[in-house]
C-alpha cells in the first residue's frame, strides 16, 4: 500500500471536485477530502446516491459539500461550460479535480466489440474527461496550488486481451495527463497525475472478475493514502507521474 499519512487539516479551505462520487472509490475519496477539511463537489448521475454521500459528510461534522448531479454519457458542451460557471460563481475557483467516473463496458475480443459499446465506453471514460479538464482548467489556474489526478488501470499502462474499450479509454486517461502536465508545467500552479488503484472491493471489480472473493481485495478507504497525497500541498511539484495505490 501507498505509504503517507496526511495531516489532519491536509485540505483545509480547499474546494475539491469529485466525480463518480455516489458510490465506490469516488464516494470514498469524497469522505476522505471532507474529513481533511475539503468542501468537495460530488458530481454523479444518480442523485439519490450523491445525497447519502452528503448527508454522511454533514453528519460527520466536516465542511458542506455540494451535490451535483451531472450526466458524464449524455452531456453536452454547453452544459460543461453552465457548470464551470455555476462552480466559480459559488466558489470562486476549484483546487482539485478527481477524475474517477468510468464505465468498463463489456469485456469481449475487439472482433466482437460492438462499435456503439465501444464509443460509449469513450464518452464516458474520455470525452467526457477531456471536456471537464478543459472546461475546468481557468478554475483550476486560479488557484494557488491545484491538483488534477486522473485515475488510470494496469490495463490502460500495458495492453491486455479483451479488455477492448476499457483499457483503451485507460491509455487515453495516461496519454490525457501526460499531456496536460507538460503544458502546466512550471507555467501553471497546476499538477497532473494518475492512479491505479489496483484490485478495490467495489462494483465495478465485482462486474470485471465475477469468480473472484472480493475479500480478498482493499476496500477504497484502504488505498485512500495516494489520494490523499496527490490532492494535498505535500505533492506540490510533482507532476506528469503514474501512481500505483497498492
Amino acid at each position: 500500500m501507498f505509504d503517507y499519512s496526511a495531516h489532519p487539516e491536509l485540505l483545509k479551505d480547499r474546494v475539491i471536485l469529485v466525480t463518480g462520487a455516489g458510490r465506490g472509490i469516488g464516494a470514498a475519496a469524497a469522505k476522505t477530502y471532507a474529513a481533511h477539511g475539503a468542501t468537495v463537489l460530488l458530481l454523479g448521475k444518480t442523485e439519490a446516491n450523491l445525497t447519502q454521500i452528503y448527508d454522511e459528510i454533514e453528519a460527520a461534522g466536516h465542511p458542506q459539500p455540494a451535490v451535483i448531479p451531472f450526466n458524464l454519457e449524455t452531456a453536452l458542451p454547453h452544459q460543461y461550460d453552465e457548470l464551470a460557471a455555476m462552480i466559480e460563481s459559488e466558489f470562486g475557483h476549484l483546487d482539485g479535480l478527481l477524475h474517477n467516473a468510468s464505465i468498463i463496458g463489456p469485456r469481449t475480443p475487439i472482433e466482437q466489440l460492438s462499435g456503439e459499446n465501444f464509443m460509449r465506453v469513450m464518452q464516458v471514460n474520455v470525452n467526457a474527461m477531456f471536456m471537464l479538464t478543459s472546461t475546468l482548467l481557468p478554475l483550476l489556474k486560479l488557484s494557488q496550488d491545484a491538483s488534477v489526478v486522473f485515475t488510470s488501470s494496469s490495463v490502460g499502462r500495458k495492453g491486455r486481451a479483451y479488455w477492448g474499450a476499457y483499457g483503451v479509454s485507460k491509455f487515453a486517461t495516461e496519454g490525457l495527463m501526460q499531456t496536460l502536465a507538460d503544458e502546466v508545467d512550471t507555467v501553471a500552479p497546476v499538477r497532473s497525475n494518475s492512479i491505479n488503484p489496483g484490485a478495490t472491493r467495489t462494483s465495478m471489480r465485482a462486474q470485471a472478475y465475477p469468480g473472484e472473493n472480493p475479500l480478498n481485495n482493499p476496500t477504497p478507504e484502504e488505498i485512500m493514502p495516494v489520494y490523499l497525497y496527490l490532492m494535498g500541498p505535500d505533492s506540490t511539484g510533482i507532476n506528469g507521474q503514474a501512481f500505483n495505490a497498492q
